[in-house]
């Protein structure tokens, strides 16, 4: 974009309609032909939310960038910067929630570098490597309350699909987790609907809930190598989750509601359950819960300043801490999310305070990530409020992107280098020609040319790549146009050519 929002995080918290906030969309042109028009609103994805958060308000529609050479839209970003600071390397990775959760990569400046291009709702969307490579990885499917119904996708470096993992035993891939381990096998969440007795939590006998499950999946061949049952290793009556209105086909009842799962260690795996405020280590071969970290049974005692609630994206990192997104560290209406740091004794059952990163107001009743990066950076997806925040080693937030439309569920910094297998878009409108290369990472300059046929093609000129779509006004009587991306060293890597009707 050619126009950013330069006001201070505080300003713009000024301008906010609730503690969800405003979108600040910023006026200014889009790069390229980019044009804007007017999203709309959806309802609240996660409706069974954690009793105790607030109620928030509807946020404002989103603002969608339209281009002429592809039919693909995406929400206007707006990035903040502390001045005289340097980010950590890489792109954005985000899923704003439009319509649906929409996958999208931009640069450091809020300018597409892809968008998902078939319109579907896309979560945790990410780099990740595969047999040694990285690989572009995320869950695609459909919206249904709280979860998903879908698959997990690996892209390689030219966006190919070469894998598409599924649930095992019947079930459907949920939209919160999609975690690839060395080993070539994935770690997938389930929400199938069960029937239980809730009389334990003051619902029906014969109820319906989600009997959520972890999954992990040989990616080769689709063998289901860990099928860990939550209800069959933690009682219902660990979950601050009440069951109200629910407990039916229409609306089942959420006592777990897992959300993250990742190796610890080689032969465990980290499981979050947001409604028990809980991080289970379970054993990789067996299921067995190793020990409980937080909620109504910890094996751990937790230093006052280091309880947390509502979590997602619990991590278990290199030098044995645990990271993850506290969405509110207290179980009340007060306080406000952070991404959170803890140190772990397994052997004394003790956690301490390592480090709580928090910002502004953002408080964040669902959602969110908690990713520390090579460099010491942290990077902070703050879920539900539609902001990702990045903070440098000492704990000073030097970049923000908002406009993430009514949410992101995950959101990420990570390093990724891509050619499209497929050409450049190139279209003709009223004279001028119009330019995208969905998710190319390299082009740096267009070089345009026309002519009497796509054969016989003159140069007209090379420009600055202007963001995701790059533009040129051809002369009077063209009948054929081409375009040929460079990148920095000048070399072509990508060209496409038309005729004009």
């Amino acid at each position: 974009m050619s126009d950013r929002d330069s006001s201070s995080p505080s300003d713009r918290r000024a301008a906010r309609f609730s503690r969800r906030g405003a979108l600040l969309l910023g006026g200014g042109a889009v790069a390229g032909a980019a044009l804007t028009a007017g999203g709309f609103g959806v309802g609240d994805l996660f409706a069974n939310r954690g009793s105790s958060a607030p109620a928030a308000a509807a946020t404002p529609p989103a603002q969608l960038s339209r281009y002429v050479s592809t039919m693909v839209t995406a929400p206007r970003i707006s990035v903040w910067r502390k001045p005289g600071t340097s980010t950590a390397p890489g792109l954005f990775f985000a899923t704003p929630r439009v319509s649906g959760f929409q996958g999208l990569i931009t640069d450091n400046d809020g300018e597409p570098i892809w968008i998902e291009p078939d319109g579907r709702s896309v979560t945790d969307l990410r780099v990740q490597q595969y047999r040694g490579e990285p690989v572009l990885t995320y869950w695609s499917g459909t919206l249904d309350g709280g979860h998903g119904l879908g698959a997990g996708t690996i892209l390689d470096t030219s966006y190919r699909v070469i894998a598409q993992v599924r649930a095992g035993h019947g079930l459907q891939s949920d939209l919160h987790e999609f975690e690839l381990t060395p080993q070539g096998t994935a770690l997938v969440t389930s929400y199938p609907t069960v029937t239980a007795d809730l009389t334990s939590m003051k619902g029906p006998k014969n109820g319906r809930m989600y009997g959520c499950r972890i999954q992990e999946i040989d990616i080769a061949s689709g063998a289901v190598l860990l099928d860990w049952h939550a209800a069959q290793h933690v009682d219902i009556t660990e979950s601050y989750q009440h069951v109200a209105d629910s407990g039916t086909d229409a609306n089942p009842y959420d006592p777990y509601h897992l959300n993250a799962a990742s190796l610890d260690g080689d032969d465990a795996v980290l499981i979050s359950s947001r409604h028990t405020h809980t991080i289970y280590s379970v054993d990789r071969n067996t299921g067995t819960t190793r020990w409980r970290l937080g909620g109504r049974k910890s094996d751990f005692a937790i230093a006052s300043d280091a309880t947390f609630a509502w979590q997602h994206h619990a991590r278990r990192l290199s030098d044995g801490r645990i990271s993850m997104f506290d969405n509110q560290y207290k179980t009340g209406t007060t306080g406000v999310s952070s991404g959170l740091y803890l140190n772990v004794n397994e052997s004394a059952k003790t956690a301490t305070l390592s480090k709580r990163l928090e910002y502004a107001d953002h408080l964040s009743t669902a959602e969110g990530s908690n990713t520390l990066l090579d460099d010491g950076h942290v990077f902070i997806g703050w879920g539900d409020i539609p902001y990702a925040t990045e903070f440098d080693s000492a704990g000073t937030a030097i970049w923000e992107a908002s406009g993430l439309g009514d949410s992101s569920y995950r959101a990420f910094r990570q390093a990724w280098d891509a050619t499209p297998q497929a050409a450049p878009a190139v279209v003709v409108d009223g004279g001028t020609a119009y330019v995208t290369w969905n998710g190319a990472t390299g082009v740096l300059k267009w070089r345009f040319s026309s002519g009497e046929s796509a054969d016989a093609l003159t140069v007209l000129a090379t420009v600055d790549r202007a963001g995701f779509e790059t533009s040129l006004a051809l002369p009077s009587g063209a009948k054929a146009v081409g375009v040929e991306a460079l990148d920095a060293a000048g070399a072509v890597i990508g060209h496409a050519a038309r005729t004009l009707a």
